[in-house]
């Protein structure tokens, strides 16, 4: 089941976010605190037998949306949960364009679920980085 998170406590989110953070544990509870407080976060999570598997976390703005975080419990990897939480967002939110920022290990995952990649060049030193984007159209929007 995947569903919008509306209460997580802060050692759950913090674990999940350094799944796929830097390990900077002042980052990564900026991070947190940017989910609780900030209007424009939304967390997804999904859930397999009632517990908490993974987590999708998206900025929402006027004319993108960023997909910022994306991390699944190392347990239960490879099994298609982040392809799962990802058409979720594309299928249920009715978001026209979303966009991400990734690194040469990810950015396959990212094109085979059909987003545009552009190469940002080095972005840090010896470490490439790449724009994923994905537009959908909705019949009757402006």
């Amino acid at each position: 089941m995947i569903c919008k998170i509306s209460d997580i406590s802060d050692q759950v989110l913090y674990e999940f976010l350094s799944y796929c953070m830097s390990p900077v544990p002042k980052r990564i509870k900026n991070e947190c605190s940017n989910y609780k407080t900030k209007t424009n976060r939304e967390l997804y999570g999904i859930y397999l037998d009632k517990t908490l598997r993974g987590i999708i976390g998206l900025i929402r703005g006027e004319l993108e949306t960023e997909l910022k975080h994306i991390a699944i419990h190392p347990e239960f990897r490879i099994q298609g949960l982040g392809s799962k939480l990802i058409e979720y967002v594309i299928e249920s939110t009715k978001i026209n364009k979303i966009i991400a920022e990734t690194d040469k290990d990810t950015v396959n995952f990212y094109k085979k679920k059909g987003f545009k990649i552009t190469s940002l060049g080095e972005k840090y030193p010896g470490v490439e980085r790449f724009k994923c984007e994905y537009e959908q159209f909705f019949v009757g929007s402006s």
